[in-house]
């Protein structure tokens, strides 16, 4: 520790946590690189985490957008590509405001997974509201497959993403034990449950196949499939 003249001619050590204190070990960091850009990234992520108080009253959307630059991330770069970091600069926002929306990196991609699921949920719920016949619900399935789930990359990525980190990290199973079942739950207004869980497996199964194979989406074996499906029931 460094040694301060005394009032009268003499010395006297600092007090331990001092003001003077303080200040003498901030010097000693100071005079190290490695210290200073560390000091410096403190100050700039203090400086984020005001900004986004300071904004959050005026910029209602902000966790929105960094929700939806996260989904974007993951289907360009995957989740293992996905940092706090790049979803900020995506979204065009503070670094401070990842951690103050969210508690981690886990809750944003849980968060962002759910709102794809719900999206893809709310989907196919406006696709078979118009049902009223077994006829009508497997095409309101067949347009649904083609139309919405196999419709841009973006959301094969998506899809594939969230199967794989379901698979190793069972945090994440409830989104797609949700969506399932919201499916099901669907199919079941017009056939037995037994006919929907094979649909809810054949849409999954097209899903995989189109984002692994570059399977080309074929009107006809859509309906032809679903129609089989279907068909057992009658059986």
């Amino acid at each position: 520790l460094p040694i301060y003249p005394g009032r009268h001619g003499g010395v006297r050590q600092p007090v331990q946590g001092g003001a003077r204190d303080q200040r003498a070990r901030r010097r000693l960091l100071l005079a190290r690189p490695q210290a200073r850009r560390a000091l410096r990234q403190v100050v700039r992520d203090r400086e984020g985490e005001r900004m986004a108080e300071t904004t959050r009253r005026v910029d209602p959307e902000r966790k929105q957008r960094i929700i939806d630059a996260c989904l974007d991330v993951i289907a360009e770069r995957g989740v293992t590509g996905t940092s706090h970091r790049v979803v900020a600069a995506a979204a065009h926002v503070p670094l401070g405001s990842m951690t103050y929306y969210f508690d981690g990196m886990a809750d944003l991609l849980h968060q962002a997974f759910e709102q794809f699921a719900q999206q893809a949920i709310d989907q196919f719920g406006r696709r078979i509201d118009g049902a009223s016949t077994a006829s009508q619900a497997c095409e309101a399935i067949a347009v649904h497959i083609e139309g919405d789930l196999l419709r841009t990359q973006r959301d094969l990525n998506l899809n594939l993403e969230l199967y794989t980190l379901a698979a190793r990290d069972p945090a994440y199973r409830d989104i797609g034990e949700r969506w399932m079942a919201a499916s099901r739950t669907q199919y079941e207004r017009f056939f037995d449950h037994e006919t929907a869980v094979l649909l809810d497996a054949m849409v999954e199964g097209l899903t995989l196949h189109r984002a692994l194979g570059n399977v080309a989406r074929d009107p006809a074996i859509i309906r032809e499939g679903i129609r089989r499906i279907v068909a057992r029931e009658a059986v």
